[in-house]
């Protein structure tokens, strides 16, 4: 661990790969908006909205309507934007920060495989493009065939840089060892899964929106592969990541990534959701309301168990006190934004894909939107965390404890 220092530089000078996580965040909360467009906007003939579903709900919609897709199409494009403008200033300061002595260091400890930070902010940001597209270009989905190989090349592009950073990661622990097991008290070592998903949860984009069954049947076969890299990685890692905080007790610093569950299981199961339909509109296996509803569930299940686990950990090490609104910064604190956007986006599809599709809840009845409040409040708070933070990391220089991660 890195000792604490007083500096009146910024905590972002400071650099770590673990502030790609803020490209990653903002991303993210441009998708809790996107679900607003997803659930609530007409999209008869495909199964996503798209610019003409959005202006055709806009001119025949009340106050309520038009004001709601205002709100989402300005936080879409708010978001996006910050993600991005997230990334650009991520990739030129990893750039100069790899040639520096700090990253030789860097690359000698557990915290290597933080560097996968990079491909999982990418893949987000390929995801963001087309919700972009979606949205706010007219005609889209009358190309949209045509877009689908070029995405799926993308993804396949960061699959390979993936693959190369966390190879060199595996490569050097299991041929020269090194690896800090005492030090491995949180579940960062997961972060390789998530980057793994998240490239998969694109490249199953086109098994759900294609009307190509080769282009399906690719899709299907591509994601399948990364859904299974995912998985294990993050059994492997949850394991030893307990085996280390039950002998030596949760890194304060590190503490956010157990709640790195959440946003993993959201991923991975909009990846699964997407298979099912794909293998519902080719192969003849669609899955069934209550299916729906069951995987729903289960997936939700998870995420409300972890969340609580981390949150009591979180809370018993005073987290927030230090690190959100104390003196002390950290980049890992990027971490909690994923699991709130996580369980936001979860809740949606778990609310208008299983409960209202399996005919358990009436649409935009009362049971509708008190379950609806749930995900706003999370996605509400998430955004507050997002801009809370960048203040603090990237804001005017001020006295505080910067503590870099380890």
């Amino acid at each position: 661990m890195h000792p604490v220092t007083n500096t009146l530089a910024r905590p972002a000078d400071n650099y770590s790969p673990l502030y790609f996580l803020a490209s990653l965040g903002a991303g993210g909360l441009a998708v809790t908006f996107f679900m607003w467009l997803m659930f609530w906007v007409p999209h008869p003939g495909q199964p996503v909205p798209v610019f003409e579903d959005i202006a055709a709900a806009f001119a025949a919609g009340g106050l309520a309507m038009k004001g709601m897709i205002a709100a989402a199409m300005a936080g879409i494009a708010t978001f996006a934007a910050i993600a991005i403008r997230s990334l650009v200033w991520n990739l030129r300061a990893f750039a100069s920060w790899r040639r520096s002595e700090a990253f030789a260091k860097f690359s000698r400890t557990n915290a290597q495989s933080q560097l996968m930070a990079l491909p999982l902010a990418l893949a987000m940001i390929v995801n963001v493009g087309f919700i972009l597209g979606l949205v706010f270009v007219p005609g889209l989905w009358n190309v949209v065939e045509y877009l689908f190989p070029l995405a799926m090349v993308a993804f396949l592009a960061i699959a390979v840089l993936a693959f190369r950073i966390m190879g060199g990661f595996i490569g050097r622990v299991l041929t020269e060892g090194g690896f800090n097991c005492a030090a491995n008290n949180n579940f960062g070592q997961i972060l390789p899964a998530f980057a793994f998903a998240m490239v998969g949860v694109g490249l199953a984009a086109p098994s759900a929106l294609s009307t190509a069954p080769a282009i399906a049947g690719i899709s299907l076969m591509l994601s399948t592969f990364f859904l299974v890299t995912a998985a294990l990685i993050a059994v492997v890692a949850m394991i030893l990541g307990l085996r280390a905080m039950m002998e030596n007790g949760a890194n304060p610093e590190t503490a956010p990534t157990l709640m790195i569950i959440v946003p993993l299981v959201t991923v991975l199961g909009i990846l699964m959701l997407r298979q099912n339909h794909g293998l519902g509109e080719h192969f003849g296996l669609m899955a069934n309301a209550g299916e729906n509803l069951s995987l729903l569930t289960k997936f939700v299940s998870v995420q409300v168990l972890f969340g609580l686990f981390g949150l009591l950990i979180l809370a018993r090490q005073g987290y927030a006190k230090r690190f959100i609104f104390g003196d002390e910064n950290s980049p890992g604190s990027y971490a909690l934004v994923c699991p709130g956007v996580g369980f936001a986006v979860m809740l949606q599809f778990w609310i208008n894909k299983g409960l209202v599709d399996a005919g358990l809840l009436a649409k935009f009845g009362a049971g509708f939107w008190a379950l609806t409040a749930v995900a706003l409040v999370s996605q509400a708070a998430m955004i507050w965390l997002v801009l809370h933070l960048n203040r603090r990391h990237f804001g005017a220089p001020k006295q505080a404890s910067a503590v870099p991660a380890e």
